[in-house]
C-alpha cells in the first residue's frame, strides 16, 4: 500500500504506512536473534532453540513487537519522505494490523512545521544604537583599572573615612530581638559602596578602631525578606580595623604598568578603539534583534507548542553541557541556585519562542526570495563546521548524511534571509539625524 496522511488538527497529521512482508520477515529474524538466548524449550540449550520451534511453542506473536521496532525507523522515514512532510515532533505510533504473511500496517500521529505567511519584510524600520565613545566612558575604564591596582594600607592613626575598608563586627535587632542573617564578624565593608542598606555605611565614618556604637537604619519597602521590609532596625557595630586604598596616579607610568603602551595617550586611544568595537557589535546585535522582532510581528504563523519545547530542550542541554565542563551536574546546580527543572525551563521559554518564530519567519523570507545556494557556499560551510569541531573535513564528509546536507542548505538560506532583511531595513535614527541637520 502507498503511504497516506490526513490532517487531524492544526499542524498535526496522521500517517498510515505499511511494512511489507519481506521487511517484516527481516524484523522477525532480527527479533529472534535478539531474544533467542532468553527463551527456553525443553531439550534445547538456551540460544540454540530453532525459531520455528519457539514460534510453535509460544506463538509467532512473541516476536511481533521487536520485529516492528526493528522495521519502524526505516519505514517511517520512507513514508515521511514519500509524503514530503516536514515533521517537528516524535511520532505517536499505533499498529493497526500485523501478520507474518502480510506484514504490518502502522499509523503515526506527528506534528509538522507550520505554514508561515510573511509580508512587509523589506523596509523594516529600526533605530540604530550610537557607537560614539565619550571621554567619560574612557575615564570610567581607566578608573576601574586604577581600583584594581590600588595599594591597601593598614590605618591606625585616624578614624574611618569615605572610601576606606572598615573591618567590623555587627548584629542587627528589631524591637530588641536579633533577626536571622543580621550578624557578621570581621566583615570587610567598603565605605561608600552602598553594599549595606540605607545610611549604614555613612554612620561608620568618623569612628575609630575599637569603637562600639549603634547604627540606626530602616529596611527598604521592597526588601527581599518580607519580614524585614520597611522595618526600623538597630545594628550593634564594632570597628576592628581600618584600611585605606592608595590609588596610583593616572599618568604615563601608570599606562606603562597596566598596558602594553608607553604613554597615557596611547593607552586612552586603545581603550577608545576597544570600546568602539564593542559598541559596534552591540549595535549590530541590537539591529538584528529589533529587525527580527518586527519580522515576527509581520508574520502569521500558528506554531505547535512542541516546537517551543524542543528548543527549550536544546537550550537546557547546552547549558547542562557547559556546567558539566565546570564539574557540576544539573541536579547539583539546581539545588545550589534553588531552582527546579520546571522553573529553569520557564527561564528559557521566552527566548525559545523568539528563536523558533524568528527561524520560521526567516525561512518564509528565504522561500519567497528563492535564494540560490551554490556548491561553493555549501563547501565553505562544511569547512567552517569541520573547523569548529576540530575535525578533518574529509572525515566530516564521510559521516554527513543527505539529511545533514539538506540541513546545511536550510541554514544557509536562513542566513541569506537574515542578511537580506537587514540590508533592506531602514534606520530611523539616520532619518532623525538628517532632519536635524536640515534644520
Amino acid at each position: 500500500m502507498s503511504s497516506k496522511f490526513e490532517v487531524v488538527d492544526k499542524n498535526q497529521v496522521k500517517l498510515t504506512f505499511a511494512i511489507d512482508a519481506v521487511k517484516f520477515e527481516e524484523g522477525m529474524q532480527a527479533a529472534y536473534n535478539k531474544n533467542k538466548a532468553n527463551l527456553h524449550v525443553q531439550g534445547f540449550r538456551k540460544g540454540k532453540v530453532p525459531r520455528k520451534l519457539i514460534e510453535a511453542t509460544y506463538g509467532k506473536e512473541i516476536f511481533f513487537e521487536d520485529a516492528i521496532n526493528h522495521c519502524l525507523p526505516e519505514a517511517y522515514d520512507a513514508a515521511v519522505k514519500e509524503l514530503k512532510l516536514d515533521t517537528v515532533s516524535r511520532p505517536e505510533i499505533d499498529v493497526e494490523d500485523v501478520s507474518v504473511e502480510d506484514g504490518a500496517v502502522v499509523t503515526a500521529t506527528v506534528f509538522v512545521r507550520p505554514e508561515v505567511s510573511i509580508s512587509n519584510y523589506k523596509g523594516i524600520e529600526f533605530e540604530s544604537m550610537p557607537v560614539e565613545v565619550t571621554d567619560i566612558e574612557i575615564l570610567t575604564e581607566i578608573n576601574q583599572e586604577v581600583e584594581k591596582n590600588a595599594r591597601i594600607a593598614e590605618v591606625t592613626d585616624r578614624a574611618v573615612k569615605d572610601g576606606d575598608i572598615a573591618t567590623i563586627d555587627f548584629e542587627g535587632f528589631i524591637d530588641g530581638v536579633p533577626f536571622e542573617g543580621g550578624k557578621g564578624e570581621d566583615y570587610e565593608l567598603n565605605i561608600g559602596s552602598k553594599t549595606f542598606i540605607d545610611t549604614f555605611e555613612e554612620q561608620i565614618i568618623g569612628k575609630n578602631i575599637g569603637d562600639e556604637f549603634d547604627v540606626n537604619v530602616t529596611f527598604p519597602e521592597h526588601y527581599g525578606k518580607e519580614e524585614l521590609a520597611n522595618q526600623p532596625a538597630v545594628f550593634k557595630v564594632k570597628v576592628n580595623a581600618i584600611k585605606s586604598k592608595e590609588l596610583p596616579e593616572i599618568n604615563d607610568d601608570f599606562a606603562a604598568d597596566v598596558s602594553e603602551f608607553d604613554t597615557l595617550d596611547e593607552y586612552k586611544a586603545d581603550i577608545r578603539a576597544k570600546l568602539t568595537l564593542a559598541k559596534e557589535k552591540q549595535s549590530t546585535q541590537k539591529k538584528e534583534n529589533d529587525v527580527v522582532a518586527k519580522l515576527i510581528e509581520n508574520a502569521v504563523m500558528d506554531v505547535p507548542e512542541v516546537m517551543f519545547e524542543n528548543q527549550i530542550d536544546n537550550m537546557v542541554n547546552d547549558f547542562a553541557n557547559q556546567i558539566r565542563m565546570q564539574g557540576l551536574s544539573m541536579d547539583v546546580y539546581l539545588q545550589y541556585v534553588g531552582q527546579t527543572m520546571e522553573s529553569l525551563r520557564e527561564v528559557y521559554r521566552a527566548g525559545a519562542i523568539s528563536q523558533v518564530k524568528g527561524r520560521l519567519a526567516l525561512e518564509a523570507v528565504a522561500s519567497a526570495e528563492n535564494f540560490d545556494i551554490s556548491e561553493t557556499e555549501i563547501d565553505e560551510e562544511i569547512t567552517r563546521i569541520a573547523e569548529s569541531y576540530q575535525m578533518e573535513k574529509e572525515r566530516l564528509l564521510d559521516v554527513l548524511r543527505n539529511e545533514d546536507k539538506e540541513g546545511i542548505i536550510k541554514d544557509l538560506n536562513v542566513k541569506k534571509a537574515l542578511d537580506f532583511v537587514l540590508e533592506h531595513a531602514v534606520d530611523t535614527a539616520s532619518d532623525k539625524k538628517a532632519k536635524k541637520a536640515k534644520k
